[in-house]
């Protein structure tokens, strides 16, 4: 071995590296930590099946890795320091403690996500965080994480009492990862966030968290979004849930639950206190499982707030359920019933519903995806329209992705004109053409609750876009965002609105997105220049997006 790279270890309490531009001093109990770190990788090496029977490797294992494991955390960690924290504070990013309590991070939420460092190196991540008294969040998603890597947890979760929230999405850990990482998560009392998204588990991770539950009182939000977690899973977390009185938000999207796994969520939900969000998004559970689960719902003593059942394939069948569900509820604010095909008939039973409600500030009936809507045309958003009469609650209404037509955009724009508290309404994808936007531009000469307006994808063309801007010159100051992409926007229309923000000094507008239009540098000009205006004359700043 070259002196250029000898690692040199005296009696005397020094440990001194040669040839390294970095140099620090490391007494006995941080000497024994690094032996310790090495002792935990050469555990996972032999685990793997690795051979550590040569003399020569004998030797490298105690004294190369002390000197190659201090210049390379120390590097790793710089450049966490670089990505993760502002300038000003880098000087105090990486800290000095005492040799016994190891390294410190400084910083409260560390991403280490998408470093692909796998199994080995999560054993020399994880260790650190059996010193670490500060940082609260922690992110390893999508690592090449196994289940023998979780095993780098055993014992510095549960000495650990900071970490808040774990994130371990992407990583395939499947259902043994989950048995390792909830037989130590058992003896954990500071974790109140788990996230486990997108982990190949069954239903046999989900038992395992199930049980895990039963004990466990930290966690608060559970996440187990893309997973494969069928029946027999949904049905033993909901076993747990008539235990467990912790746990506020559980996400089980894109699952396989069905109409048997929501029957079994609903008994276990009737008999919990704590659930606060339930997120069932994508889990086929049809107007039956529907059915059975608004009826657990309607039977439990909680305050659910949070109901995501959208994509669950639910027609108007299931919607008269919901509706019921949404008359006796007094503490749910938001509900997502989105990418289902409850039509007309569906929409008109919810708004009756709506009526009776006084607790629902959002209601999403639509969609941010090109998946469809709800299959709403100008007859049912025109029951939904005449909610908003007498409903000041309902401040968010998404319905996106449904045909309403320029029919059901005059329908509700002749209520918003003078009634309801909307702040955002999203109308992308409803085909309401330049007729529809005339209607709803003449809305916004009145209306002073929308803030934010999303027309994305309706065909405007200029004639749209010159009738909204007809709006904008008149003082409104609500709006304050104006998505107009993908509505086939020229020049014309661009100058049009370009002329309205430069003639209106009280203009609210801080956003505006007409990307994806047919607009030549000319009319990208006109609307800079108006920008700029706008600037110069009132220094507000009104951020467009091309």
């Amino acid at each position: 071995m070259g002196s250029t790279s000898t690692v040199s270890l005296y009696a005397h309490p020094q440990i001194s590296i040669k040839g390294c531009p970095y140099r620090q001093r490391l007494r006995p109990p941080l000497f024994n930590w690094l032996l310790r770190v090495e002792l935990l990788r050469r555990v996972y090496r032999e685990s793997q099946g690795e051979s550590l029977s040569a003399p020569l490797q004998r030797v490298a294992s105690f004294v190369v890795p002390a000197g190659v494991f201090v210049v390379v955390t120390f590097v790793l960690w710089k450049v966490v320091e670089k990505l993760l924290i502002p300038k000003q504070s880098q000087s105090s990013a990486i800290e000095s403690k005492s040799p016994s309590q190891g390294m410190k991070w400084s910083f409260p939420s560390i991403d280490m996500s998408g470093r692909n460092f796998g199994d080995e190196g999560l054993f020399f991540l994880a260790e650190s965080l059996g010193y670490n008294q500060t940082a609260e969040e922690v992110s390893f998603a999508a690592n090449g994480i196994t289940a023998a890597g979780l095993k780098a947890f055993d014992g510095v979760l549960q000495s650990n009492i900071t970490l808040k929230t774990l994130d371990l999405s992407g990583n395939p850990i499947g259902d043994e990862g989950a048995k390792c990482l909830c037989d130590i998560l058992v003896d954990n009392a500071s974790i109140q966030k788990l996230q486990l998204n997108s982990t190949d588990l069954g239903d046999e991770g989900a038992k395992a968290i199930a049980e895990m539950l039963k004990k466990n009182s930290s966690l608060r939000v559970l996440e187990l979004n893309n997973n494969m977690i069928d029946y027999s899973g949904f049905t033993s977390l909901a076993g747990a849930l008539l235990e467990n009185n912790t746990i506020r938000n559980i996400h089980l999207n894109g699952n396989y639950g069905g109409a048997l796994g929501a029957n079994a969520l609903a008994k276990g939900l009737e008999g919990n206190k704590s659930i606060r969000e339930l997120h069932l998004h994508g889990n086929s559970i049809g107007d039956e499982g529907v059915r059975a689960l608004m009826s657990g719902l309607s039977s439990q003593k909680g305050k659910l707030t949070l109901l995501d059942i959208g994509n669950n394939s639910i027609s108007a069948k299931g919607a008269f359920h919901v509706a019921e569900y949404i008359r006796k509820s007094k503490s749910l604010l938001w509900l997502n019933i989105y990418m289902n095909d409850i039509g007309d008939e569906g929409a008109e039973k919810i708004s009756d519903a709506l009526k009776e409600n006084r607790s629902i500030t959002t209601i999403d009936l639509g969609e941010e995806i090109l998946l469809g809507g709800n299959n709403i045309h100008a007859r049912g958003v025109s029951a939904i329209a005449q909610v908003l009469k007498d409903n000041s609650i309902i401040t968010t209404l998404e319905l996106g992705y449904n045909p309403i037509g320029p029919d059901g955009a005059k329908a509700l724009a002749e209520i918003l004109k003078f009634h309801g508290n909307i702040k955002t309404l999203k109308l992308g994808w409803c085909q309401i053409g330049a007729k529809g936007a005339e209607s709803i531009a003449d809305a916004l000469k009145y209306n002073t609750t929308i803030s934010v307006l999303d027309l994305r994808a309706n065909g405007l063309r200029d004639e749209g876009a010159v009738c909204l801007a007809r709006s904008l010159k008149v003082v409104n100051e609500a709006l304050t965002s104006l998505d107009l992409g993908f509505n086939e926007i020229r020049d014309d229309g661009a100058f049009a609105i370009s002329q309205a923000l430069k003639s209106n000094d009280d203009v609210a507008v801080t956003s505006l997105n007409i990307a994806s239009n047919f607009l030549t540098k000319f009319g990208q000009s006109a609307l800079t220049d108006a920008r700029d205006h706008v600037y110069e004359m009132t220094e507000k700043e009104i951020n467009i997006f091309f």
